[in-house]
């Protein structure tokens, strides 16, 4: 596979254009993310589904320049897809001929389910592992899947969408009737409640954000974020109602977002309560994300192998600096971890966190080394993003920024409260890593030391002959850590 691919997504109200770049055989970022509200479906739904020239103008110019943008950065492969509102259109032949003269450009249009499934491969893989339904509601039909451990276990798509309930229904005034038409289409899927629903889409992110905001949620990124569906019931009742714009924009709704979210939100109010939702994770990842990975693991069953995960393994190819000591280091707290985690009741499922901190405990340094804690904990809530949750991620940041300290600052604590364990819990970690660390001081070779615990619970480490451990008594002793914990150096 190509190292950079584009993916250009020719949706019913944008089209969208992302460059990512592999750095190992499953591991990649995104380099550039590029969008234009073309609305290649104004007007389309009002003439029989057919595009209109203005529209078809936009989608034109909007393509040219995004293929030179692929080409600035030297990508080798490029996908282009087509949704909803191309593929219903009767002049669509039409719209891929002048793509294909003037541009050069092979558009494929896909159906709704292949729609649906690319949506379900990108939360399957790139969210926690869950079992749930996504929805993805766009400007010409609304997409649906289930997904569980890992797989696309069923997809389906509706003729449901903003931009056409907007020009059938709600730009006459006839609510009842958008109502009437959303309960028709869900009656036709199978019965099964969802207690999690995962959001995807450019709807859906738009309520998130501003849900978001009104929690004061501590953490400013949008993939994985969870909240509760009453929380979109409450918002939906108040943009429904809302009588103009202004009164959109008092709630948060973004200007070219006005004239296409009530019908967005009233569509997945509607979504909801068909299926039973509880719980809504919000994602970042989508069409694009899926059929950029069915392309790269298509010999894999659209599937990271068990236990991988892309953005771990991105911020290890890119941004460390020292691999042996990254994995002496993930293997020291792992050692201390087995062998204290009994008397400092430590539980089970922080082991992986722990791992993962010590793993990316230095990876601040690629950018500066005297202010890598902090670089490391921005590199952690910036890049480790696929498949943690966010508890999961603010825990990470938190041990790579105070590794070097014996306690996480009060104030960070204080900050991120309710995304963190319990203060007795997280200074624990953190006092392990913070003693491995100090133990690996010398950066041996190989790890030249033996870690036992005896009865009394004190921790003995008992070095190779030639490795007096200097370095490493004098951090423990900087560390203040012989109220938690006696260590004897032999």
């Amino acid at each position: 596979m190509a190292k950079r691919t584009t993916i250009i997504d020719i949706g019913s109200n944008s089209v969208r254009m992302v460059v990512f770049e592999k750095s190992s055989r499953f591991a990649f970022s995104l380099l550039h993310e590029s969008k234009s509200r073309v609305r290649i479906s104004e007007g389309a739904y009002a003439a029989g589904g057919t595009l209109q020239p203005e529209a078809i103008e936009r989608a034109m110019k909007a393509l040219g320049e995004f293929l030179s943008i692929a080409r600035s950065y030297g990508s080798r492969k490029l996908l282009c897809i087509a949704t909803s509102a191309v593929r219903d259109a009767p002049n669509r032949a039409d719209f891929l001929s002048r793509a294909k003269k003037e541009l050069g450009l092979q558009i494929k249009v896909i159906d709704g389910e292949k729609e649906a499934y690319l949506g379900g491969v990108a939360a399957a893989n790139l969210l926690p592992s869950m079992t749930a339904r996504t929805i993805d509601i766009g400007g010409g039909s609304t997409e649906y899947a289930c997904i569980a451990s890992g797989s696309v276990i069923q997809n389906a798509s509706l003729d449901l969408g903003t931009v056409r309930l907007k020009e059938l229904f709600f730009d006459r005034g006839d609510i009842d009737g958008a109502r009437a038409f959303i309960d028709t289409q869900f009656a036709a899927m199978p019965p099964v409640s969802s207690p999690i629903v995962v959001g995807i889409g450019g709807t859906f992110r738009a309520l998130a954000q501003i849900i978001q905001k009104n929690q004061a949620h501590p953490m400013k990124k949008l993939h994985a974020f969870t909240f509760g569906a009453d929380a979109v019931m409450a918002l939906g009742k108040k943009i429904l109602a809302a009588p103009d714009d202004a009164a959109l924009k008092q709630l948060g709704v973004k200007k070219e977002r006005y004239d296409v979210i009530r019908p967005g939100t009233l569509i997945l109010m509607r979504f909801l309560q068909h299926v039973g939702c509880e719980t809504l994770v919000t994602s970042g990842a989508g069409v694009r994300e899926g059929l950029y990975l069915t392309d790269l693991l298509r010999h894999n069953r659209h599937r990271f192998p068990e236990g991988y995960n892309p953005s771990l393994r991105y911020l290890l190819d890119c941004h460390t600096i020292e691999t042996t000591f990254s994995n002496q280091l993930s293997t020291v707290a792992m050692r201390l971890f087995d062998l204290l985690q009994s008397s400092m009741e430590l539980p089970e499922e922080t082991r992986r966190l722990l791992k993962i901190a010590a793993q990316l405990a230095k990876v601040g340094a690629s950018v500066h080394f005297y202010s890598y804690h902090k670089n490391s904990q921005y590199l952690v809530e910036s890049a480790l993003e696929y498949g943690y949750s966010h508890e999961e991620i603010m825990t990470v940041a938190a041990l790579v920024r105070y590794h070097k300290n014996r306690r996480i600052a009060k104030a960070f604590q204080s900050d991120y409260q309710r995304l963190l364990p319990k203060a007795k819990i997280l200074n624990r970690l953190n006092l392990v890593l913070a003693l491995a660390d100090a133990l690996l001081a010398h950066r041996p070779r190989n790890i030249d030391f033996e870690l036992t615990l005896d009865e009394a619970g004190a921790l003995h480490v008992r070095a190779a002959e030639g490795a007096p451990l200097y370095l490493a008594k004098e951090q423990i002793m900087r560390l203040g850590i012989e109220k938690e914990l006696t260590v004897y150096i032999v």
